[in-house]
């Protein structure tokens, strides 16, 4: 339950067909009321505004290659060793007899996690790598907690 002394009431007029849609959207993503919809989509944008001023990021670089292409596999291990950021975790797993999908967690300049991310998309063998973005700095709002990072 959230501390209702946190909480700060506010209304705003919209037009019918926009709250129309927007009720539709939050009931196909399953919020129990507007205002939880609201939070999160104020939080997103934030954090898209934060995103674009630079700083440090947490990315996850999500990569599917052939695993038969000569060297690939060390050249994406020498990519994550040599890069400068830091590698937080990775796991591999094995879709099918040639085919692997690799997920690096990596933290730093969002600058050099893109980097990182384009160099290992040049990879020959590499089918899809994208990068999904987020702060590292956790949220207090809405159930969200600081890890301290």
């Amino acid at each position: 339950m959230k501390d209702k002394e946190n909480l700060t009431r506010f209304s705003m007029s919209i037009e019918r067909e926009l709250i129309g849609r927007f009720d539709r959207y939050i009931g196909r993503r399953g919020y129990r009321n507007r205002s939880e919809a609201v939070r999160d989509l104020v939080r997103d944008k934030l954090l898209e505004l934060e995103l674009e001023c630079g700083g440090d990021i947490m990315g996850v670089i999500t990569v599917i290659y052939d695993h038969h292409k000569p060297r690939l596999v060390e050249r994406l291990l020498e990519l994550q060793h040599g890069s400068a950021v830091k590698i937080v975790a990775s796991q591999h797993v094995h879709l099918d007899h040639h085919h692997c999908l690799e997920t690096i967690i990596a933290r730093g300049p969002a600058a050099k996690v893109e980097k990182l991310q384009g160099a290992i998309a040049a990879l020959k063998g590499v089918g899809q790598c994208l990068l999904s973005r987020t702060s590292c700095r956790v949220m207090h709002a809405g159930g969200r907690h600081h890890h301290g990072w």
